[in-house]
């Protein structure tokens, strides 16, 4: 209760019928917080990483999983027989196509709708999280269940997943980032990523052992593990509170307290729960001060359109290097050049990005962004040259043998 005691002057507790912002306006009592010690006379050391926080890091990357995972299983059903033959009608590649893309379809819906759901003070990041899932399970659930020719329903059926990992791939970085200390938070918030290219691998691995099998569960197995994926981050979160931000930002001091202790591995009464409830409320007050803005200021407002273009067009240009194409279609490649194992290629490339993964995270501590943005677009510059310089002029149509030893 000490911990209320020193924060409720400043809390933002919403009356009834009220939001957070509106009570916060109204209220405008300020407390100078940074001069009290109040109850927080706890100085002892505060642990690096404690087992909680690791574990918290593992389970809600799960979410990077599922992207990861649904997004390379695709590669090895283009050139699964049973696949095909149920689902690729020579007549309709346009209807082929879509189920292919439907995953992207989806990811951009639930990429918009996630952040407005979860600001829902009964929902919040925890919940809205454990919402995804299910909504992951039930696409996944349509995949399985589409009747062989219905090309529609796996449509649908990742459309639905796609629903879920757009809401994932905001929200996960989301909790991660509001839960963790701060000294560990950007590795934490990378490990999404870390976790994005293991599922590729898992997706990879997983078609290569059942590519052989000459029915409808070649691609239905892989299909259903990724209900293990979604199902562990949606009941295991449930052990874990909701972020500490989440809690303040709508009254509720003492769990955000609670919260900042757990992760931190400290009692309430540390420094570090009042530095880090400080920094909320300075960065809410911030906020509220500064009024509400018409959304056409993030085009209008100072060095804003600079700012706006700038974030789009690294974040356009790094989806249209073609990274992902090798995802999608690497294992269809492969094969049309005459390899005669083109899943194991593709195992391969899955095995080189987790590995370089873990080199990357530090170069970007070590050097900066910009300067290994710049330096890894050149070199994907020349491997994309040689790639298809090779393809243009060296390989022989018609005779796979051959083309094998290009590269």
């Amino acid at each position: 209760m000490a911990i209320r005691q020193l924060f409720q002057k400043n809390a933002p507790t919403p009356r009834r019928g009220g939001s957070v912002r509106s009570s916060f306006v109204e209220t405008g009592d300020t407390v100078d917080i940074e001069t009290e010690k109040g109850p927080f006379d706890d100085e002892s050391k505060v642990p690096f990483l404690t087992v909680r926080t690791f574990f918290m890091a593992v389970l809600v990357s799960f979410g990077g999983l599922c992207f990861g995972y649904d997004t390379g299983q695709i590669s090895g059903f283009l050139e699964m027989k049973d696949f095909l033959r149920n689902f690729a009608d020579q007549r309709n590649p346009l209807g082929f196509s879509n189920v292919r893309s439907g995953l992207i379809v989806g990811m951009v819906m639930g990429a918009l709708i996630s952040g407005p759901v979860a600001n829902i003070p009964a929902v919040g990041r925890k919940y809205s999280i454990v919402s995804w899932t299910i909504v992951f399970c039930v696409g996944v659930a349509v995949q399985i269940g589409s009747s062989p020719g219905h090309w529609y329903e796996i449509m649908i059926g990742r459309i639905i997943a796609g629903l879920a990992i757009g809401g994932l791939s905001v929200m996960v970085p989301a909790y991660q980032g509001e839960s963790s200390p701060r000294h560990v938070r950007g590795a934490i918030v990378c490990c999404y990523q870390l976790f994005i290219t293991i599922g590729i691998l898992i997706a990879n691995l997983i078609n290569f052992g059942t590519k052989s099998i000459d029915n409808t569960a070649s691609w239905r197995i892989p299909m259903g593990i990724g209900f293990l994926f979604a199902i562990v981050l949606g009941v295991g979160i449930l052990f874990f509170p909701e972020t500490p931000r989440h809690d303040y930002r709508n009254g509720k001091i003492d769990p955000a307290a609670a919260s900042i202790a757990k992760f931190h591995g400290v009692s309430e009464r540390h420094r570090v729960v009042k530095d880090q409830l400080v920094e909320m409320q300075e960065k809410l007050q911030m906020e509220i001060e500064g009024g509400e803005h018409p959304i056409w200021e993030i085009f209008t407002g100072p060095r804003m359109l600079y700012r706006v273009i700038l974030g789009c067009i690294v974040q356009a240009l790094q989806q249209l290097t073609g990274a992902n194409y090798f995802f999608y279609y690497g294992t269809t490649v492969f094969a049309s050049v005459g390899l005669s194992n083109s899943y194991v290629i593709q195992i391969i490339l899955g095995a080189v990005n987790v590995g370089t993964t873990f080199p990357g995270l530090y170069f970007v501590e070590k050097f900066g962004r910009r300067k290994c943005l710049m330096i890894g677009a050149a070199w994907m510059f020349m491997c994309f040259m040689i790639f298809a310089s090779l393809g243009q002029f060296a390989l022989r149509n018609g005779d796979g043998t051959n083309n094998q030893t290009i590269g």
